[in-house]
């Protein structure tokens, strides 16, 4: 029968200590990627400052990486199950630093968007393979849950830990550093790939790389990216949006009609239609459009309504970031085995949503201690309980075979999620702080500041929304316990069975 074929990857166990080593090794790659997109947050005015762009041409230092991470993180997730995670693994930390190390040594702003494109191709290859070598390393039960709960808290706290990384770097040494400093993580974790993170060794023919569902789905996932961060820029009104995200509809639809008939699909349908996995992506990717809010307005609120210098805006995040680990280590060690994500996911992302009304409070008098401290506190929380737990239930039950695609779709959901929480939140941000312009005219300074405010507060409650809106659908579209996969029920054998497809 179908359900019984062995795999044609059989991965080798490794030793307890030798697992926990391969942890660490992967949660640094995942770090580095992670916070890679808040530390040059940071350093962007500085190196305006330095290179002299216009302010027009600055949003390609950030478009040019989401661009090229967003369209090709499938490939890369599948290009790890074709080559070797391990071979991959390294392949993509290299190529991260090299890319790193070519931005920060940029002498004009045409080699930064460059060097910032190719750190977008090999974070595309990395993240998807960090997280497969996490997926079939850990297969252990109690094991795995705690290695996603470490990753699921560096998922979730990298972004604010690039805030005070940023802030540091550029405060007391150069902007450049928030580039370089990827050369220094990844030179530590290639080491560890080297030393830990063991090699699958195939039993069977070598699969074929699915070329025309490769070009169908990069295109598609450009499409979109692009569509939405033009949004952004020139506004939904623009021709060229619509017109990306017409071309992202035409493509997924022909990608999803080619995965149906393909020898060798990139994706196989079956993951993502799975209940479980398909709730879970849903969750990662509103869970990925909320915490933009988090991230990019309550910097702008510290920085430019209350005059915090950017290591005190850093450091502002820590409680929160202390709060997501606590519980993202008790959700996935204690919690989800006994409640299961149906239960984890929605009780995490209501948490969330409290925590963003509470910032709806915030006004131009607000102290840190209570009224920013306690809803920081409460968002990390919810996010501790929702990450982990989504991203594990992702991956569960995925054949080695398909392990690096599946995980790529989690980044993906998380990328997808991210540029759509930029383009619509910055729009109805945008919009409410002009409608509260010429409302109170004049627009003398004070009336400027509030509503810079009523800007915020607006993105607060839609974030909020959002996170209400995946609660609701991560309560509905979830098993319950004992149906489908079991959450902690894994085979035997090293070879995982396939699932039909």
């Amino acid at each position: 029968m179908l359900m019984t074929q062995t795999l044609p990857v059989a991965a080798p166990v490794a030793a307890p200590s030798r697992r926990w080593w391969t942890l660490i090794t992967v949660g640094l790659a995942q770090l580095m990627v992670v916070l890679d997109s808040t530390v040059v947050n940071i350093a962007l005015p500085a190196a305006q400052a330095d290179l002299g762009f216009s302010n027009g041409e600055r949003q390609w230092i950030i478009t040019a990486y989401s661009l090229a991470f967003g369209s090709l993180l499938l490939l890369g997730g599948r290009l790890s199950d074709l080559i070797g995670r391990k071979r991959t693994f390294i392949i993509g930390l290299i190529g991260f630093a090299a890319a790193s190390a070519l931005g920060g040594a940029a002498d004009s702003f045409g080699l930064l968007v460059a060097a910032r494109a190719l750190q977008g191709v090999f974070g595309a290859l990395l993240a998807p393979t960090a997280l497969a070598v996490l997926t079939t390393t850990f297969t252990i039960p109690k094991e795995r849950a705690r290695a996603f709960g470490v990753f699921g808290a560096i998922a979730g706290a990298g972004g604010a830990v690039g805030l005070l990384l940023g802030g540091f770097l550029t405060e007391k040494l150069d902007w450049r550093w928030n580039l370089y400093i990827n050369v220094v993580i990844a030179i530590i974790a290639v080491i560890g790939a080297i030393v830990f993170v063991t090699n699958a060794e195939r039993t069977g023919p070598r699969p074929k790389l699915d070329i025309p569902g490769t070009i169908f789905v990069s295109g598609a996932l450009f499409g979109l990216v692009f569509g939405l961060s033009n949004a952004e820029t020139d506004g939904w009104d623009s021709p060229l949006t619509w017109g990306m995200l017409a071309g992202f509809v035409v493509l997924i639809t022909a990608f999803v009609l080619w995965q149906r008939r393909a020898a060798h699909p990139l994706l196989p349908l079956s993951i993502v239609l799975d209940r479980n996995r398909a709730a879970a992506y849903t969750a990662v990717l509103l869970a990925g459009a909320g915490m933009f809010g988090i991230f990019l307005f309550v910097t702008y609120y510290l920085q430019a309504s209350l005059g915090y210098t950017p290591i005190q805006t850093g450091l502002s995040f820590l409680p929160m970031i202390g709060m997501l680990v606590v519980a993202a280590q008790l959700g996935t060690n204690l919690l989800l085995p006994r409640f299961g994500p149906k239960v984890m996911v929605p009780f995490g992302m209501t948490i969330a949503a409290v925590g963003m009304v509470l910032l709806t409070r915030l006004d131009l008098g607000s102290e840190y201690v209570p009224d920013i401290l306690i809803p920081l506190m409460i968002l990390g929380f919810g996010m501790g309980s929702t990450m982990p737990a989504a991203m594990q239930t992702a991956t569960l039950g995925v054949d080695r075979e398909f392990a690096g695609v599946a995980s790529a779709m989690v980044n993906t959901s998380q990328q997808v999620g991210g540029s759509i929480g930029v383009a619509l939140l910055n729009t109805l941000a945008a919009t409410a702080a002009t409608d509260y312009l010429a409302a109170n005219q004049p627009a003398t300074a004070a009336v400027a500041a509030r509503a810079a405010i009523e800007s915020y507060n607006t993105a607060y409650w839609w974030g909020a929304g959002i996170f209400a809106t995946g609660a609701v659908i991560a309560a509905l579209l979830f098993r319950r316990r004992g149906q489908g996969l079991a959450l902690h029920t894994e085979p035997a054998a090293d070879a995982e069975p396939v699932l039909a497809h």
